[in-house]
């Protein structure tokens, strides 16, 4: 039986585009022969998959979880080309599973490059997926919050399945109290997160990103000037719409989507003194499924039928 060193099995994935355990198992099952482990591989459909990496990618689902203690929670994204995968249930079982590795791995690269509960690298799960459904699928990213005292609470929308949907929201209450009733707030938090016609853009205005505070000035600048005003009288205008605009978009100003007549930032006032502690929101995440990627607008039966052509 041939050595089957870490070198080959590196060459063999650089060769297929293969996941690493399954070039393993290829050379281990042809004594360490690469040709015949390539073969081997496209016996499988293994070798097809890497061939599907540059496929565009924005359906599939959104995965969240939270810790048993309550302080952690996690989100990733899976996506996979048609929205038919996100009902897959080996698709969902995958989510889910890598969202359990989030708990402990930060990053997408890193919770690639880590084990599943039943002992598979995510990254070799991926690529299995893609061989055995026939469509290019990718960890798009992940996001984490923790507490050290206090309340992590997830908000699924768009349900597909147990702890997977289309669009997913987490808030993170740090401080003492009644956890429960932390988890409760957060998650109403979170929906409005969720639901409201603004999305928030940041927790305050300190964490808001300059580049979209110069974009967003610099739009209400051109509209001013368009109109014809001096650019001094424009000038003391856009200071007054730039606050404006930051308190629309910022969480802890907004109205609260279940009490319009109270801002977040009140709604936390209020629950401090119900738990008789100082309480803040640490953090909040929202994923919503293929925002910012390029979708497809291709025909999918013309494809579809394109490639039944095919030999």
């Amino acid at each position: 039986m041939a050595e089957i060193t870490a070198a080959l099995v590196k060459d063999l994935r650089e060769k297929s585009g293969v996941g690493m355990m399954d070039c393993k198992r290829a050379l281990q099952e042809n004594d360490g022969d690469m040709a015949a482990a390539i073969d081997w591989l496209r016996a499988k459909g293994l070798s097809k998959a890497a061939k599907k990496s540059d496929r565009a990618a924005a359906e599939g689902l959104v995965a969240g979880l939270v810790s048993a203690d309550g302080k952690t929670g996690v989100l990733i994204e899976l996506n996979a080309e048609t929205d038919f995968v996100s009902k897959n249930e080996t698709f969902q079982g995958a989510a889910r599973d890598i969202a359990a590795v989030a708990l402990d791995v930060e990053g997408v690269d890193a919770i690639s490059a880590a084990q599943t509960a039943k002992g598979e690298l995510v990254g070799d799960v991926v690529t299995n997926m893609i061989a055995t459904i026939g469509e290019n699928m990718r960890l798009r990213r992940s996001a984490r919050l923790t507490v050290s005292q206090g309340a992590v609470s997830l908000y699924l929308h768009n349900v597909q399945g147990e702890g997977v949907g289309k669009l997913g929201v987490l808030v993170a209450l740090e401080g003492a109290g009644d956890q429960a009733v932390l988890r409760e707030v957060g998650r109403k938090i979170a929906l409005h997160v969720a639901g409201t016609p603004t999305p928030p853009l940041a927790l305050n205005e300190g964490d808001l990103d300059p580049a979209a505070v110069a974009k967003e000035k610099q739009f209400l600048t051109d509209q001013a000037l368009e109109s014809g005003k001096p650019v001094a009288v424009v000038e003391k205008m856009i200071e007054g719409r730039i606050r404006k605009w930051q308190e629309e978009v910022v969480l802890l100003k907004q109205p609260f989507v279940m009490n319009p007549d109270q801002t977040i930032e009140q709604l936390i006032a209020e629950t401090a003194k119900q738990i008789g502690a100082p309480l803040a929101v640490k953090g909040f995440v929202r994923f919503a499924l293929g925002e910012g990627v390029e979708k497809k607008t291709d025909d999918f039966a013309a494809e579809v039928a394109q490639l039944s052509g095919q030999s």
